[in-house]
């Protein structure tokens, strides 16, 4: 009979800590800051890129330029520098340019995106903070041991904690659940993950955290509430025509708190 490692090969885990291919040697550019905001955020992106706020400063070979923009810009906060780029969507992409971003020297991350609820409660636009996070992906473990869950550093949770205090933003701490698999949250997965304390779902947060890890890091990540999927059925919870939730505003919003709060690292 063999054991769960031999029957499944997402359960090998390898600590060798030399890969065939290192980002080390294949990175380009250096870093004009130790900070760096990766932001699910395009629009906000587009935005600052139009108002002339953000400076290319090299390109990634993830993501593909084709799907999503791989340059990483530097901006100026407050007689600070800091880069943001965008990670792109989905565990194994995120975790590669993660790792690209990492190589070319910076040291002190928080990400930003959006996350379905798995609780009715969090409204649209409410700010988490994902403390630990369900493994439901495969990235992560090729950076770590296998493990159903991954913890965030509770000192980078306090200051993360710290700015939305500041200005004064309802907010939550509470577990992630991080799934390749959108297309199959199905009913009794989503009950499951409820009865574990899973109050948001997401696809990158655990590959963050255990390439973060691995690398010797330090990583944070706000998630902003998005569509609900704690019902019989999907609610996308679109804003609706009367313009109470405006989406960029409030992604900016979330934008300028993860830099505030990645400056604080």
């Amino acid at each position: 009979m063999k054991d769960n490692n031999e029957q499944f090969p997402i359960l090998e885990f390898d600590a060798d800590r030399q890969a065939i291919i290192e980002p080390a040697k294949i990175a380009r550019g250096k870093s004009p800051s130790e900070y760096c905001v990766m932001t699910f955020y395009g629009e906000v992106l587009r935005k600052l890129l139009a108002e002339g706020r953000l400076e290319k400063v090299q390109e990634l070979m993830l993501p593909s330029p084709t799907i999503y923009p791989n340059e990483v810009f530097k901006l100026d906060y407050q007689g600070k520098a800091i880069v943001v780029a965008h990670p792109g969507v989905g565990a194994a992409l995120a975790a590669g340019t993660f790792e690209e971003l990492i190589a070319i020297g910076f040291r002190k991350f928080v990400a930003c995106g959006s996350s379905g609820v798995l609780k009715s409660e969090l409204k649209r636009g409410a700010v988490i903070i994902p403390d630990k996070a369900v493994r439901d992906e495969g990235a992560s473990y090729h950076y770590c041991p296998p493990s159903r869950e991954i913890q965030m550093e509770k000192a980078v949770v306090k200051k993360l904690e710290k700015v939305l205090i500041k200005h004064k933003i309802n907010y939550e701490i509470g577990k992630t659940w991080t799934n390749d698999g959108f297309y199959r949250e199905t009913k009794g997965k989503v009950d499951r993950r409820t009865r574990e304390g899973c109050i948001t779902v997401e696809m990158e947060c655990s590959a963050f955290l255990a390439v973060a890890d691995f690398r010797g890091v330090v990583f944070g990540q706000y998630l902003s509430a998005g569509d609900d999927v704690s019902g019989e059925e999907w609610d996308p919870r679109y804003p609706d025509d009367t313009g109470s939730f405006n989406v960029l505003s409030f992604n900016e919003k979330v934008f300028w708190l993860s830099v505030e709060a990645c400056l604080s690292l």
